[in-house]
């Protein structure tokens, strides 16, 4: 394992919680230079990673715009150009961390002669010289991926999740905070968008916390997310006039920026909650129709999960849209939980 190439192209979770591989690798294999193929967007948060030598760049979004668009010639070019580049690097190993077609075409596509899937389907399995089931230990964060480390023989540690802050971004952040009057370790972020509807704590219930927040801790709220959040951030701020709505207005680099610099950060299942974890802030994260981990690996991160009968349902709900697994998680009980992290954030070395 001298050139490697690691393949998690999306999504942000994801990526966050396979963040600790390129340590690991760094750690078996000090000399190795150390790829990684990723959505144009998403490859900011690795840019600054020291154990990373080289961000590729690869959108999805392009190719299928031209096959449905009927540029099949073009799509040709763009796919024997990635190609090229590909091979012109000399991967000898590389890791399709999704395991799927995508992903595992992507793999191949690198030329390297050892390909490794991780739990690899939907065909992506005959692309690969070899396939490494998902397992670890389950309720872990990124435990699948230790597994896919140690595997490997790879030095795993505690294989936690990292980010690191970039020096523009911190400026950045920090001056948009001080815009509003909030210096670092004085606010509270709430990350409360994500993909789907039933994994989202109800827009009500932000607002009823935001009070109780501010009340007990003296932390004032920051809403962050992304341009397609700005009209629920606007509601859920619309309820509190010390709410400071950043939605919209910052990269992800400046997320990473203003959760690092951040007291707290209270989020449902997202990226964004995630990189809390990733920070070693104290983190409550709020789950409902989801649950991918309960042990978060530190003694400052916590879970809320009721652990209902019909959750975690993922894609699938059967409420009709009530979504009790969240509704149940009220205010109060998030409030606590944050306290106990807030009050294991004092007590850490």
């Amino acid at each position: 394992m001298k050139r490697i190439l690691i393949v998690r192209t999306s999504a942000i979770g994801d990526v966050v919680f396979s963040s600790a591989l390129p340590a690991a690798i760094r750690r078996s294999h000090p000399d190795a230079h150390i790829a990684w193929l990723v959505e144009p967007g998403i490859h900011e948060l690795l840019l600054a990673d020291p154990d990373i030598d080289e961000v590729i760049p690869f959108s999805k979004a392009e190719w299928v715009k031209l096959w449905k668009g009927g540029h099949k010639l073009e799509l040709a070019r763009r796919v024997l150009k990635l190609r090229r580049e590909l091979h012109a690097r000399h991967f000898d190993t590389a890791l399709d961390l999704q395991g799927l077609m995508k992903s595992g075409f992507l793999t191949w596509l690198s030329g390297a002669p050892r390909r490794v899937g991780l739990g690899s389907k939907e065909g992506s399995q005959w692309l690969m010289s070899e396939v490494i089931p998902r397992s670890g230990q389950k309720g872990r964060i990124g435990s699948e991926y230790q597994f896919l480390a140690r595997q490997l023989g790879l030095d795993a540690g505690d294989f936690l999740p990292t980010l690191t802050v970039t020096p523009a971004a911190q400026e950045s952040v920090l001056a948009k905070l001080a815009a509003h009057g909030l210096a670092s370790g004085r606010y509270a972020v709430f990350a409360p968008f994500t993909t789907r509807p039933q994994k989202h704590w109800f827009e009500d219930a932000w607002q009823a916390l935001t009070p109780r927040l501010i009340d007990t801790t003296g932390l004032i709220p920051v809403i962050l997310g992304g341009p397609g959040d700005t009209e629920a951030a606007a509601r859920i701020a619309a309820g509190d006039s010390r709410i400071v709505n950043l939605a919209g207005q910052t990269r992800l680099p400046e997320a990473v920026a203003a959760i690092a610099h951040s007291a707290l950060l209270i989020g449902v299942d997202t990226g964004l909650t995630h990189m809390g974890t990733a920070l070693a802030r104290p983190t409550v994260a709020i789950f409902g129709s989801t649950c991918p981990y309960t042990d978060t690996g530190r003694p400052t991160g916590s879970v809320i999960w009721l652990g209902m009968v019909c959750s975690p349902c993922r894609r699938r709900p059967t409420c009709g849209g009530k979504f009790t697994c969240l509704r149940d998680i009220t205010p109060a009980m998030v409030l606590e939980r944050a306290q106990a992290m807030l009050a294991a954030g004092a007590a850490a070395p």
